[in-house]
């Protein structure tokens, strides 16, 4: 958390899922050695590609040149073996409480993952959706193409420079800015990018609504 309080001021809210408000490194990482021990590719750089990206987006990155239709056929198998291994799937310190605070708000989830993983991921760390869901089938182009959190600022109905993301990933982060949106990071990941502020969890994380119809986010 910061090393003071701080406030920022925002209309909306976009949120990452993995990483921001749930904890699936476990799960991704064992999906992501398996397929990088089956494809010669070390594993390492698999996973510094593979937060925030959807799977076929990563797999072209690290097999340049290979047809995108064996990409798309892989990852809808890792997605497969995502959804059935909730293992070590756990919420990010204070998310809960940080989501309760946004009932009512103007909020979404913006994620690389597809619709039904996000919400056995979503459920796995007993967490609530969003209203609003920006998915994997809702985009052409994966993070960090800012596709994603220009439709979710779209679909709450306010100016991308209005909204605040909250991402961990550079992938996340980039397509953020790339859409013009200030970025809160959040977590580890999150520290070795430039933001507008961080949070290394979501604890002392929360949102108020002020009477003008803007959001006041404190960071304790």
């Amino acid at each position: 958390m910061p090393a003071t309080p701080l406030t920022l001021t925002t209309r909306a809210l976009l949120l990452d899922m993995d990483g921001t408000l749930v904890n699936s490194d476990a799960v991704v990482e064992r999906c992501w050695h398996r397929w990088a021990d089956r494809h010669g590719v070390d594993p390492a750089e698999a996973l510094r590609l593979a937060h925030g990206r959807q799977g076929h987006a990563t797999m072209a990155a690290l097999l340049p040149g290979r047809p995108a239709e064996l990409n798309h056929a892989d990852n809808a198998r890792m997605l497969a073996e995502e959804k059935a291994d909730v293992e070590g799937v756990v919420p990010i310190p204070g998310a809960a409480a940080f989501l309760a605070t946004l009932a009512g708000l103007p909020h979404a989830l913006v994620t690389s993952a597809d619709e039904p993983l996000a919400r056995i991921r979503m459920a796995a760390a007993g967490l609530p959706l969003p209203p609003v869901l920006v998915t994997a089938e809702s985009v052409g182009a994966s993070k960090p193409d800012p596709e994603g959190f220009l439709k979710g600022a779209a679909a709450l109905g306010f100016a991308p420079a209005d909204c605040l993301a909250l991402e961990d990933s550079s992938a996340g982060i980039a397509a953020a800015v790339a859409a013009g949106i200030p970025v809160l990071g959040i977590g580890p990941r999150a520290a070795a990018h430039r933001t507008i502020a961080h949070a290394l969890t979501l604890e002392g994380v929360t949102v108020t609504p002020a009477g003008d119809g803007t959001l006041t986010v404190h960071l304790a």
